[in-house]
């Protein structure tokens, strides 16, 4: 929709387009000269046109259908940096191709002074987090109540500025205060990106009171996607608080589970999983995914990025111990481990496997299920869990993934529709031969392990 606006009301200073702020929200991420003050604003008015996202490449694409490469060598990790994709890019729209590329940080989140305010806006927030042990060898464990509680987001809203921001909503014109300009952004949308938490307040109480709280955006995102791609855990609760939809999901199908475990932002999360009640944990995106499976693919590409660094990136060990944590609570509130992805079946063992994600695979067999042989089996097109970690070929963790998995029950004379058993697709060489020893030994002692209990039978 456009704001027609004849001359007269045209505001002789408007706010800097969403866009700006955030192009120059990376320059001073990726610049080593310390960021200057961020641009002055001097109206609370939307400019005529403001671009709060355009198509955002979230490619979490699970897996792909062809297994044929199962057998082939493992590709070492490039030595790169993790991927910080920039919200803004030239694609059409998402690409669904190119394996697990995903953006790892969120572009939202700029923080800005509203004019007429007495003090700067908060801070964001920050989730304080353990970071690992750059061996990243410690086993994890499920978070107990006190850590979840150390997630919870407890700044108070300033009652003064929010005051003042209802204010300023009710001396505004009236359609600019609640109707979308062309892009499909209201003012809630713009203020929730900037991390204007009462402005964001304030916006959300009008457009609640006319029933469009949930109003979308031209990529589907409503007001409470937008600040959890932010990261704003506040706005979140808020927006919560006053009705917003916790599943609705963008044009990609993504609620607001999945990209708060997309991003690996704990503290976003936590207030979402809270409406434990209403909150669906199993919903899919058009890839067929799940927020855990959406989690699970995440850790794994920050995982291989820290292992490109040689363990030694404290950013990244932090993020890495972040999107854990995402796993963690989704699994406490409930989401399902057997879960499995519509295109290729896989479940969260399957992705984390696949990748070598040592990290990932040893704290998914933590889990108490009441039958973890069942899962460590399970099939995905015909593949178990253990035809995966054979075919990791060249990865370090190959050998620990396997005897991890062959701890839990794994079997290896399961066939795939190839016929073909895990041993089957080991590489060849000494290595090779020393697991397929390891994996033989282990069917023919199931065999007499089953065979003595037909006999007690």
């Amino acid at each position: 929709m456009h704001f027609d606006k004849s001359p007269k009301e045209k505001p002789c200073c408007t706010l800097p387009t969403v866009k700006k702020l955030l192009e120059e929200k990376r320059k001073r991420e990726t610049s080593s000269v310390p960021p200057s003050c961020a641009t002055a604003s001097t109206s609370p008015v939307p400019p005529n046109s403001v671009t709060l996202s355009t198509s955002e490449p979230f490619t979490c694409t699970g897996a792909s259908n062809n297994y044929s490469d199962m057998a082939l060598s493992f590709e070492q990790w490039p030595s790169a940096a993790e991927p910080t994709l920039s919200y803004y890019s030239s694609h059409p729209g998402p690409s669904y191709t190119t394996g697990y590329s995903l953006p790892m940080i969120s572009e939202y989140g700029t923080q800005q002074q509203l004019p007429g305010f007495r003090d700067t806006m908060a801070q964001p927030y920050e989730c304080p987090m353990t970071v690992s042990d750059p061996s990243m060898n410690s086993s994890w464990s499920l978070l107990g109540p006190s850590e979840i509680t150390q997630l919870s987001f407890g700044s108070s809203m300033d009652v003064a500025k929010l005051e003042e921001a209802r204010m300023l909503l009710s001396g505004m014109d009236y359609n600019s205060a609640i109707e979308q300009d062309e892009d499909g952004d209201t003012i809630l949308h713009i203020y929730t990106a900037k991390g204007l938490r009462e402005c964001a307040f304030a916006a959300a109480e009008r457009l609640r009171d006319i029933g469009s709280l949930d109003a979308k955006e031209h990529n589907g995102k409503t007001a409470l996607l937008v600040a959890v791609t932010a990261n704003q855990p506040d706005i979140v609760q808020d927006l919560l608080s006053l009705g917003a939809d916790v599943n609705a999901c963008d044009v990609n199908g993504q609620t607001a589970l999945h990209l708060a475990a997309h991003y690996g932002f704990p503290g976003a999360l936590q207030p979402i999983l809270s409406y434990r009640a209403a909150v669906n944990l199993e919903a899919r995106n058009f890839e067929g995914m799940t927020p855990l499976h959406c989690a699970a693919i995440s850790h794994s590409v920050t995982m291989k990025a820290l292992s490109a660094s040689g363990l030694a990136n404290g950013s990244l060990q932090a993020k890495a111990a972040e999107k854990l944590t995402c796993v963690q609570m989704l699994l406490r509130e409930g989401a399902s481990p057997l879960s499995q992805e519509i295109k290729s079946n896989k479940t969260v063992l399957h992705l984390a496997v696949k990748e070598g994600n040592i990290n990932l695979v040893r704290y998914l067999l933590t889990i108490p299920l009441p039958n973890i042989k069942d899962f460590v089996n399970m099939k995905a097109h015909g593949h178990t869990a253990l035809h995966m970690a054979a075919g990791l070929h060249g990865n370090p963790h190959q050998e620990e993934i396997l005897r991890l998995l062959l701890s839990k029950g794994a079997d290896p004379s399961i066939r795939n529709m190839e016929n073909d058993q895990p041993a089957h697709l080991l590489q060849s060489g000494p290595q090779g031969e020393q697991l397929k020893l390891m994996l033989k030994k282990r069917s023919a002692s199931s065999r007499r392990r089953n065979m003595s209990l037909q006999d007690q039978e």
